[in-house]
């Protein structure tokens, strides 16, 4: 079984770590039917629509 030869510091420890724990940003695109930004490959939430079609419709 391996052994540290080494204490590893907390800090060192935690630095190593939050590179996994890191937010990552999120890409937005130009919906085409109503130009509002919108989350990549999702129906957009203010027109309903996704490829050129309504998938969802909107209440008045």
């Amino acid at each position: 079984m391996a052994m540290p030869k080494h204490k590893i510091s907390k800090s060192r420890r935690d630095m190593r770590k939050s590179q996994q724990l890191k937010l990552k940003t999120t890409t937005t695109s130009k919906c085409p039917q109503c130009g509002e930004q919108k989350l990549s490959h999702r129906v957009c939430i203010h027109c309903g629509y996704y490829k050129g079609r309504e998938v969802v419709s909107q209440k008045e």
